[in-house]
């Protein structure tokens, strides 16, 4: 609740703050940015300090400090640093967390353990935007940190009493051990890196992309790759262009609480899905029905504003970041875990965050100069044709992907 409706309360803020989707876009790439070296120093964090219940204490207060910090600031590039060290933080409990779900439960208990942990999680974002949209109709935006500061002290009162130190403790390299702790992981947190990659880790990947069955890697990092920059191009734009055609700061905060509530309904319903369908095709899916999401946008930016926008985006946007997103993001974390093997896994995983992280920096870099100098169509439209690229190289994926883990 108090870390889901910060990305878009700060678009907001530096919009109330009369900043441009340039502004937007560079706070974006900064957050990007920052996720990248976060990964890596809370992974070592992980690895060398030997207390999970510690770890997760001190990231909550960590992050209530930095949201009451929102309060002190009034420049653009003051909320662009805060936002920065707020990606930096909100990695920190994402390892100990799910590692501590494999050392206090039964193995057995795993998958289902993981299963309730993802979904009180979307649960949690999806009260916090729906308390968004109350508190922004009624009260000014800057002070909505204030309960989101207040909600994550209580997480860190909560922590306390109620997580115990396991007895044992796994690496962190366990967790691409387990199918179901490695999806739960990069669904939260799509940066993990066991080791830090290599030029050499790159050319071994995508030098197969020509050849039989090491070409797999390549199609599937490169389809991510073309995912994370289309999302990130949208992302960025897609507050203000909502804001631009005068939507309300709480319509807005309505349109994300639509969305997050389909996609958390989706996962809890994709399961059977995905057995009927296969991988690929579900992967597939989702790119071609986000693309079309996104191509909706870009013709909506065209001809409608205000209460005809509204609508459009209530039901675009939940076909985008809930439906579609849904099923690409099951189906390709399944095929990155069919393809790791059981060797050079740290290298691959950190082909794929490097992937993950630079092109959504990219992604959105590019999208705040575009929609600023060209249009929010021309944004849009981009996004929805990278995703369609997405969707011709996963298409070309082998039947060796096809396996659930």
């Amino acid at each position: 609740m108090a870390t889901g409706p910060v990305g878009t309360f700060a678009q907001l803020y530096i919009i109330q703050l009369h900043g441009s989707v340039i502004d937007i876009g560079l706070a974006a790439t900064f957050f990007a940015a920052a996720s990248i070296p976060a990964a890596i120093f809370w992974g070592f964090v992980t690895d060398r300090i030997r207390t999970r219940k510690g770890l997760v204490v001190w990231s909550y207060v960590l992050i209530a400090a930095l949201l009451f910090s929102f309060l002190l600031v009034r420049t653009v590039y003051g909320i662009i640093v805060l936002y920065s060290i707020f990606s930096f933080l909100s990695s920190a409990f994402a390892t100990p967390l799910n590692l501590l779900i494999m050392e206090s439960q039964p193995k057995a208990s795993w998958a289902s353990a993981f299963a309730q942990f993802s979904m009180v999680s979307s649960i949690g974002v999806t009260l916090g935007l729906l308390l968004s949209v109350g508190w922004s109709g009624f009260f000014p935006l800057q002070f909505l940190v204030i309960t989101l500061g207040i909600l994550s002290l209580v997480s860190a009162a909560l922590s306390v009493q109620m997580i115990k130190e396991p007895v044992a403790m796994f690496e962190r390299s366990m967790i691409v051990m387990v199918s179901q702790s490695f999806y739960h992981f990069i669904l939260a947190l799509p940066l993990l890196f066991l080791k830090i990659p290599k030029l050499m880790d790159f050319r071994r990947i995508f030098r197969g992309v020509k050849f039989g069955p090491t070409r797999e890697p390549a199609l599937i990092y490169t389809s991510i790759g073309a995912f994370y920059f289309a999302s990130g191009a949208f992302n960025t734009s897609i507050v203000p262009s909502l804001t631009s055609a005068s939507i309300t700061n709480s319509q807005v905060f309505l349109v994300f609480l639509v969305g997050m509530a389909v996609q958390t309904l989706a996962f809890r319903y994709l399961g059977r899905r995905i057995q009927e369908s296969g991988i690929r095709h579900t992967a597939v899916r989702g790119l071609v029905l986000r693309a079309i999401s996104y191509g909706g946008f870009a013709v909506a930016t065209l001809y409608l504003i205000n209460i005809p926008y509204l609508v459009a985006a209530l039901i675009l946007y939940p076909l985008g970041a809930g439906i579609a997103y849904a099923y690409y993001y099951a189906a390709s974390n399944v095929m990155v875990f069919n393809t790791l093997g059981r060797s050079n896994q740290g290298a691959a995983l950190g082909v794929y965050s490097a992937v993950v992280g630079l092109t959504t920096m990219i992604g959105s870099f590019i999208s705040g100069f575009i929609s600023f100098y060209i249009s929010y169509f021309a944004t849009f439209l981009a996004a929805a044709l990278w995703l369609a690229l997405g969707a011709s190289l996963t298409s070309a994926i082998g039947e060796e992907v096809e396996v659930s883990p």
